[in-house]
């Protein structure tokens, strides 16, 4: 049997950074009321000039060095993404263009917070499959432009940044099991209604969140996404060295390594300096453990994320 093994891990932040402090002198709020709420001290926000296929190519590079290959090794991308260059061509595409590499398949998945989880998923069935060897797999997001500043609700809790990894075909275990899942009657408690028509935005351009309703759903399911994952692969809890999970809220984060009985202590954490980035966070946690020295080749990594849709899932793996 063949394995998607990860090789490599890259990330990417931009240089302005944002405390709490920051965003307090803008708008109703302070560093305690966040972080009491949700854990971020601080986000990172974009340049006028970077675009997310900027972001997503930074964080390629630092993987593809770190897998120790060459660009034109890589014969699969695929970039998560809900905050696009431009309505098409894919991201993806752009990444390609940017690491001057032609031929191979390239595309975007958008499944929002769990955008990351079903790219990778997608890429080692690819590798499974002997459709691809060495894949790259991206999350990569703007959301400070898709944010209402003037709604302490939902600004406070985003930044920018990109993270990716570089898959490739092994012998030896490194994926070992995977799930996905969405719901769709959920879509009111998550979204940005806006569309194009014509040449104009119709709709609200902006995140729009039920709070409460977004955190009782991710807590529940969280938790039975990665029970599911380590129940396909005959796992239990205790054998994780480390859960990755979405950086989005440290209160959800806690209740679903609870329900785990997982130790906070196993749990990667990033949130408080980036914020939620999205189908960033996984990877942007993933890739700080790594060149930390936490996570080490041969450990048990439980990743799970969940966004709007709602869609959510979970991986199991062995770096």
């Amino acid at each position: 049997m063949k394995y998607s093994k990860i090789l490599g891990t890259g990330s990417y932040l931009p240089q302005n950074r944002v405390s709490n402090d920051d965003l307090a002198q803008r708008i109703d709020t302070s560093d305690e009321w966040i972080t009491t709420r949700t854990g971020i001290k601080a986000r990172h926000i974009a340049s006028d000039n970077e675009k997310t296929s900027d972001l997503a190519t930074a964080a390629a590079r630092q993987a593809i060095e770190a897998a120790a290959i060459s660009a034109d090794e890589i014969d699969l991308i695929i970039v998560a993404t809900t905050t696009p260059d431009m309505q098409f061509p894919s991201t993806a595409t752009m990444v390609q263009q940017k690491l001057g590499i032609s031929g191979c398949p390239a595309f975007d998945v958008q499944a929002v917070c769990a955008g990351f989880m079903y790219a990778l998923a997608t890429a080692n069935a690819y590798i499974q499959s002997g459709m691809a060897t060495k894949a790259l797999v991206i999350g990569a997001d703007i959301f400070s432009r898709i944010l209402n500043w003037e709604d302490r609700g939902t600004c406070v809790l985003f930044g920018d940044g990109a993270g990716a990894v570089v898959l490739g075909v092994s012998d030896d275990v490194g994926i070992i099991s995977s799930r996905l899942h969405a719901d769709g009657h959920y879509l009111d408690l998550l979204k940005v209604p806006a569309q194009m028509v014509d040449g104009q935005i119709c709709g609200s351009p902006f995140v729009e969140m039920d709070g409460q309703g977004v955190f009782k759903f991710a807590v529940k399911q969280l938790a039975a996404v990665a029970q599911e994952v380590l129940e396909m692969a005959d796992y239990t809890a205790d054998q994780v060295d480390w859960m990755i999970p979405h950086q989005a809220n440290r209160r959800i984060i806690e209740s679903t390594a609870k329900h785990l009985g997982l130790s906070m202590d196993k749990v990667i954490l990033t949130v408080a300096e980036h914020a939620n980035t999205s189908a960033a966070s996984i990877p942007l946690a993933l890739d700080a453990g790594v060149r930390d020295g936490r996570i080490q080749r041969g450990q048990i990594l439980l990743l799970e994320g969940i966004g709007g849709g709602f869609a959510w899932g979970a991986v199991l793996i062995q770096y």
